[in-house]
């Protein structure tokens, strides 16, 4: 029996074909053991970028007349292909990221339900917000035109897969499906940290746009352990949007780079977020070791390695704040050790936190269980502070990726309103107390709202619902663009842009705004919802 290890190829996958002349190489490694992986992957360089980026853009003026059952096909027939080579894929994901087996198994189950929430999608047409008004060429002073607009696919979009989410947030997670169900082609830049997982799902999706009979320049996948192909992806003047999870650091170069290109293009990067937690009075004393018990099970989900780990909590000094401490040290002391997504994750976590506990004022109040010999792996930490201290040290903000988080010690409640009052963005924010607290903290909330994508109430910040409801986003640093979230179906309108027909004949019309509806899908027709 072949293993995925023996059957990756380590190319490029660029318009249904291998390619790449694998000049400089890179290898995956096992973060459990620290040991690299057989397969050699290629470098990518800009003859490869440029390759897949033409072919897109000569798929997506093929697209725009592709029928929205055919689309929807093609999501459902990736989702199908996930699912039965979900065993060597998840195999493969596994040694990668030292994730483990059952947490992919859910994942690679949440990606092909993502595609096939947006075949759905595509199918519905709603996404698309049709807008018709008549002409009257009765009207006086001035005849009333004929206006028509609906949403459009904007052109090729470079993806950055996630290195936190190797399957939903990855080569066929929420971005690439999405940019589909908008006609657009998609050209993902693979992580370097899991380059054989990448290369496995990428042959899904290439080979469901082969059974599809869609163009093959509708998907690329290149590899690149370094900066420069991702460089040459957003500065490369087919693309035309830029999707990106990350790093503060590496989300603001690529939004830089968009930024400075003679026609600039949007990057939505999700990048830091500390995720704060606030611990009303009430629920402090009423329910301290509950919510110490969940918040500990939280930090630690996946190593401490989500965008939404609760990396502070702030609650008023006293007798019910104690308690919630000493059951949070109680129960931080029983997680065992976990490997990280890769050494370089780990390194991050180690200066951070020695970075956070060398500041005046910060203590380390408890840890994790001792690690054992073997690779460096990542020790839940909890530190403690005074909440006055982070005025004078505004750095406390700083996300440090990993299973830490420091508990702020507030004189009063109306401490806690001017710290939410001061904060950066962030993806969620989380209020546990009473109903009858949450209608007196009426200003908490009021402030939580502009700065927090997500606001949660009495539960935790981790774990996502990717649905219509769903937004997964926040204010800078969060994100680059609050409007838009990276996990439900609402990412599709990152990839889309209104354009507008006036006195068109309905021949040449988009078939979603034509008089007869020939799809059909729901659509304001002269200010009427029909």
């Amino acid at each position: 029996m072949r293993t995925a290890e023996t059957t990756l190829t380590g190319k490029h996958l660029i318009g249904g074909k291998h390619r790449g002349s694998c000049r400089r190489k890179f290898r995956g490694v096992n973060p459990a053991t620290g040991m690299p992986l057989e397969t050699w992957f290629c470098e990518a360089g800009t003859k490869d970028v440029n390759l897949a980026l033409k072919l897109a853009d000569k798929a997506f003026d093929a697209l725009q007349t592709v029928p929205a059952e055919k689309i929807a096909a093609l999501l459902e027939r990736i989702a199908c292909r996930l699912e039965s080579e979900g065993e060597g894929i998840i195999a493969r994901a596994h040694q990668e990221t030292a994730l483990p087996l059952a947490r992919l198994g859910s994942e690679l189950t949440r990606t092909a339900g993502q595609a096939r929430a947006f075949g759905a999608l595509a199918l519905d047409g709603s996404w698309a917000q049709a807008r018709i008004d008549h002409a009257n060429p009765g009207r006086l002073p001035l005849p009333k035109p004929d206006i028509r607009t609906v949403f459009m696919g904007v052109g090729p979009v470079a993806v950055f897969g996630a290195s936190n989410f190797p399957l939903a947030i990855s080569v066929a997670g929420t971005d690439t499906v999405a940019a589909f169900a908008a006609r657009c082609p998609v050209v993902v830049k693979g992580h370097p940290a899991h380059p054989g997982t990448c290369e496995l799902v990428a042959r899904v999706i290439s080979e469901s746009i082969a059974w599809a009979g869609l163009p093959p320049g509708m998907f690329s996948m290149i590899q690149s352990s370094g900066y420069e192909a991702g460089l040459a992806l957003v500065k490369h003047p087919l693309t035309s949007v830029v999707a990106f999870t990350g790093s503060l650091r590496g989300g603001r170069a690529l939004f830089d780079a968009a930024a400075a290109r003679p026609e600039p293009i949007p990057v939505y990067a999700e990048m830091g977020s500390v995720n704060p937690v606030f611990i009303l009075p009430g629920a402090a004393a009423g329910r301290a070791e509950e919510i110490a018990e969940g918040f500990v099970r939280s930090l630690n989900m996946g190593a401490g390695q989500y965008c939404t780990s609760p990396g502070m909590v702030l609650g008023v000094a006293g007798p019910a704040l104690d308690k919630f401490i000493r059951a949070v040290l109680e129960n931080a002391s029983t997680v065992a050790p976990a490997a990280m997504l890769h050494a370089g994750i780990q390194k991050a976590y180690d200066r951070g936190t020695e970075r956070l506990s060398s500041i005046p004022g910060v203590k380390l109040a408890g840890a994790g269980a001792a690690q054992a010999a073997g690779p460096k792996a990542a020790i839940c930490k909890i530190l403690t502070a005074d909440a006055g201290l982070i005025a004078r040290r505004p750095e406390l903000y700083d996300e440090v990726f990993g299973p830490s988080s420091i508990i702020y010690r507030c004189r009063n409640a109306a401490q806690m309103l001017e710290i939410a009052r001061s904060m950066p963005g962030s993806l969620t924010a989380t209020i546990h107390g009473t109903e009858a607290e949450l209608l007196k903290q009426g200003e908490l909330l009021r402030a939580l709202e502009r700065k927090a994508g997500r606001i949660v109430f009495n539960g935790f910040p981790t774990g996502l619902e990717p649905c219509a409801s769903l937004h997964h986003g926040g204010p800078y640093p969060a994100t680059t663009h609050s409007f838009f979230t990276s996990v439900g179906t609402a990412a599709i309108f990152r990839y889309v842009r209104p354009v507008c027909f006036q006195g068109f004949p309905d021949s040449s019309l988009p078939e979603e705004l034509r008089e007869k509806n020939p799809r059909p899908v729901r659509r304001l027709v002269d200010g009427e919802l029909k």
